[in-house]
């Protein structure tokens, strides 16, 4: 990776040029007066987000040119900024964009200097998605959290704040600024597909003040906070990527329920809001997706919770906005509404020519556009970016996945992790009395680059805690001979470990942990996602609630096994029973300790 000085020398001239007088504190005039040279294919490009396949900006690997040259028309991430001025560019993993801190770091100082060194060029807004738990963009080394609804379970402002802050700093470090995080949804729905164990839980004032501290985290470390996804996606039991959810709440339980979090995080300042792809009838009847929608973007959001930041579409290629309009019509319409950002678009060719053409025939006015130009422009000045986009070798090596960043994500996963159940005093487990331990149970990819399985992981904790533990994976729906193999093996030791992953009815994750009790071993669950799991399971005698299977969730449930530390946490969601959903059998705030 070049050192900062090279890389700023070479664009100095550039940025100098074009951006005299702007500062983090840049008025709007002096913002408008760089609106007022751009051209108008430049202006229709500062407006769109997207992805690009591979590991540097120049230079990707010969897959990724073909991937970019089938979907976007481009061989790389500097053609694609030269050919559409795209205002920012997302990070998946999947593309390839992730591999390292270092390559992250080069990868985007390769995106800043390729858009600075064009004719009136500007800094890039480079997001991810980096939510932590189940979704995460950027893996070990980074310094790894518990996903919010961990963070609910442990009702701690502070360390809300404090991951906000170092995944933040960490981000920057990287060439990154605007995270789309936090999840501001209140889940009320234990069926929600799609935003469960993302949402700090259910009561939408606890909800609020860890959206709220998040914000103020990753604010102060200069990386854009993005509330999502308004004006709510709690309540639902479809997922917007493959379908079109329906939110039936009135306009009171939306009041009071869903806008609450969104409120906070405007009141704590936060720099962008990301839509959803949901209808809601109560809010707007005329069967669009609120992403698309102008009472609920510009009458709700704008008008009656009086928010000025930069508002952004989820991902254009979702099922949920794709529906009802083609994806020619769905940028333009999003613009109308009043979204400022549009997201990933499935052809970025045929969205960004749909709102050129929009602004030519005249159904889009240039000064719309400038409108959301402006926001944009805003974010990028208050973030830092007209002065100083780039990232350094130094500042990796200085912030991420240092020794007291991981410190701090340990000490916040052990603040989480809830003992539901704890018949006859199980847990903790003695290293003299119940030695050698089997973990079993589902192990589901890991969602964020780390170690993984969760079977092994567990079992590797529990050893260093001075168990003698064995891993046998028996993953989300074992076969009859994988649950014989397994209870065989279970009358070999001295207790059982069972990782359960969104039990149902009629799983055979539930024959599994029935079988293994009937061994007379002590069988010690953990539900690794949704806390729900111990309803369908109510003879096991220990259940432990982990809300994600990452390594430093995990690692924290094998400490309050061995005793190392108490159960701290708390259900932020309520947990109905099996047989009579109508009756709550664990209410928020249920939480055993030792």
């Amino acid at each position: 990776m070049p050192s900062r000085r090279t890389v700023l020398a070479a664009t100095v001239g550039v940025t100098a040029s074009l951006a005299v007088g702007v500062t983090a504190h840049a008025d709007d005039q002096t913002l408008r007066a760089l609106i007022s040279r751009m051209s108008l294919p430049e202006k229709v490009g500062q407006l769109f987000v997207m992805r690009v396949y591979g590991h540097s900006a120049t230079a990707p690997d010969q897959a990724d040119i073909d991937a970019n040259l089938s979907e976007i028309g481009v061989r790389t991430a500097a053609e694609l900024i030269a050919k559409y001025r795209v205002g920012g560019i997302i990070y998946f993993t999947w593309a390839h964009n992730t591999r390292d801190p270092h390559q992250i770091a080069a990868l985007s100082n390769g995106i800043q200097k390729a858009s600075l060194g064009r004719p009136r060029g500007l800094p890039v807004l480079i997001a991810t998605d980096q939510e932590h738990g189940i979704v995460c963009r950027v893996g070990a080394p980074a310094t790894l959290f518990p996903g919010a609804m961990a963070i609910g379970a442990g009702g701690s402002l502070t360390d809300a704040r404090a991951l906000g802050r170092i995944s933040g700093a960490e981000l920057r470090a990287m060439g990154v600024n605007q995270d789309y995080s936090p999840d501001a949804d209140v889940n009320v729905n234990p069926a929600n597909p799609v935003i469960g164990v993302r949402s700090f839980g259910a009561d939408p004032d606890a909800v609020a003040g860890l959206v709220a501290a998040e914000v103020k985290g990753y604010q102060g470390s200069r990386v854009a906070a993005t509330a999502k996804h308004f004006p709510g996606h709690g309540d639902t039991a479809v997922d917007s990527h493959f379908g079109f959810p329906v939110i039936t709440h009135s306009r009171e339980v939306w009041g009071k329920l869903d806008a609450v979090p969104f409120r906070a995080a405007i009141g704590s300042g936060i720099d962008s809001i990301m839509t959803a792809h949901i209808m809601v009838p109560a809010l707007d009847d005329s069967g669009d997706p609120a992403t698309l929608s102008h009472p609920i973007l510009t009458g709700i959001l704008r008008g009656e919770l009086g928010y000025d930041g930069v508002v952004i579409t989820d991902s254009l290629g979702m099922e949920g906005v794709r529906q009802k309009y083609g994806d020619d019509r769905v940028p333009v319409l999003a613009l109308k509404a009043g979204v400022d950002q549009l997201l990933n678009p499935p052809s970025l060719d045929i969205a960004w020519n749909a709102v050129l053409k929009a602004v030519q025939d005249g159904e889009l006015t240039e000064a719309r556009l400038d409108e959301s130009i402006l926001r944009v422009l805003r974010l990028k000045a208050r973030l830092g970016l007209f002065k100083d986009p780039y990232a350094t070798e130094a500042g990796v090596d200085r912030t991420v996945g240092t020794p007291a960043h991981l410190a701090a994500a340990d000490r916040i996963a052990e603040r989480t992790t809830t003992l539901l159940v704890n018949s006859a005093g199980l847990l903790p487990l003695s290293r003299r009395t119940h030695e050698k331990v089997l973990v079993v149970g589902a192990d589901p990819a890991s969602p964020t680059g780390t170690t993984g399985p969760p079977t092994g992981v567990l079992a590797a904790a529990l050893g260093e805690l001075g168990f003698t533990a064995t891993a046998r994976s028996t993953g989300t729906d074992p076969s009859a001979a994988t649950i014989t193999a397994a209870v065989a093996a279970a009358r070999e030791v001295d207790a059982v470990v069972v990782a359960t992953y969104n039990v149902t009815a009629g799983s055979s994750q539930k024959t599994l942990v029935e079988q293994l009790l009937t061994t007379g071993k002590p069988v010690v669950a953990i539900a690794v996602r949704n806390p729900y799991d111990v309803a369908q399971l109510p003879s096991v005698p220990a259940y432990l609630a982990s809300y994600s299977w990452t390594d430093v969730e995990l690692r924290a449930a094998a400490r309050v096994i061995a005793g190392r530390v108490g159960p701290r946490g708390k259900l932020p969601v309520a947990v109905q029973r099996a047989d009579d959903p109508a009756q709550v059998l664990y209410p928020i705030g249920h939480g055993l300790s030792y």
